[in-house]
């Protein structure tokens, strides 16, 4: 049997290359597809500026967490105090599980996921972060601005709510990004304006605190920060 994954160097060192080591121990048991997306995941997605966004010692929840790979990066690296994540797929949460068990074997606390669709609602509670990394692109037009309210609705007060998608523009790009989903999920994506995003939260009493564009190879990433109250 192989020895479980070694936890991450300390969070401020969770680089890409960092996280795709952690990635590759602690995935090493799930199917083959899994086991590289999440290994070359930061190849295309710059996770390292997602999870720098998590302050140390944070109750987490991340909505449609697939995998797990940024909880279980979090946790890994010993940013969290608590995780919770959950996911449409079944498989997905069964990976993102099976790679928690084999984090907790290694003395790191371990995130929890949960088999959930976002039309069943958001789990209770409030959250230091909450995250919505790459989902509103398969969430329907006409859900989207409830689902922001809802996930500000989990940010406790100093909290933040980190989003990350896909670019529209370039047009290139987001040829790219679409091709990506459809070969990968079968769906054709259909883009949310940032711009919808920002408003909406401002909406639901958040502020936008960062804002950066990224790119990775041919795929574009817009990545908003938002808090609330005093963070």
């Amino acid at each position: 049997m192989t020895p479980p994954a070694a936890p991450a160097s300390p969070a401020s060192d969770l680089s890409a290359r960092e996280i795709s080591r952690v990635a590759g121990g602690l995935y090493q048991d799930a199917d083959l597809l899994t086991r590289q997306m999440c290994r070359h995941r930061t190849r295309i997605c710059p996770l390292e500026l997602v999870v720098e966004q998590v302050p140390a010692g944070s109750s987490v929840l991340d909505i449609g967490c697939g995998a797990g790979l940024v909880l279980n990066a979090l946790a890994g690296g010993g940013r969290l105090a608590s995780g919770l994540g959950f996911d449409a797929s079944p498989g997905a949460i069964r990976a993102a599980q099976a790679a928690a068990d084999r984090l907790a074997a290694t003395g790191a606390t371990p995130p929890t996921f949960e088999h959930r669709r976002v039309e069943q609602g958001l789990p209770s509670g409030e959250h230091d972060a909450v995250m919505m990394i790459d989902v509103m692109h398969h969430v329907d037009p006409s859900a989207r601005r409830g689902l922001i309210a809802q996930a500000a609705s989990r940010v406790r007060d100093g909290g933040r709510f980190i989003y990350k998608d896909m670019v529209d523009r370039p047009r290139w790009r987001a040829w790219a990004n679409q091709a990506h989903d459809l070969v990968m999920a079968r769906q054709i994506i259909r883009y949310c304006p940032v711009e919808d995003v920002e408003a909406w939260a401002r909406e639901a009493g958040l502020t936008l605190e960062h804002s950066k564009d990224a790119n990775r190879l041919w795929y574009g990433h817009e990545l908003r920060v938002f808090t609330r109250g005093g963070a």
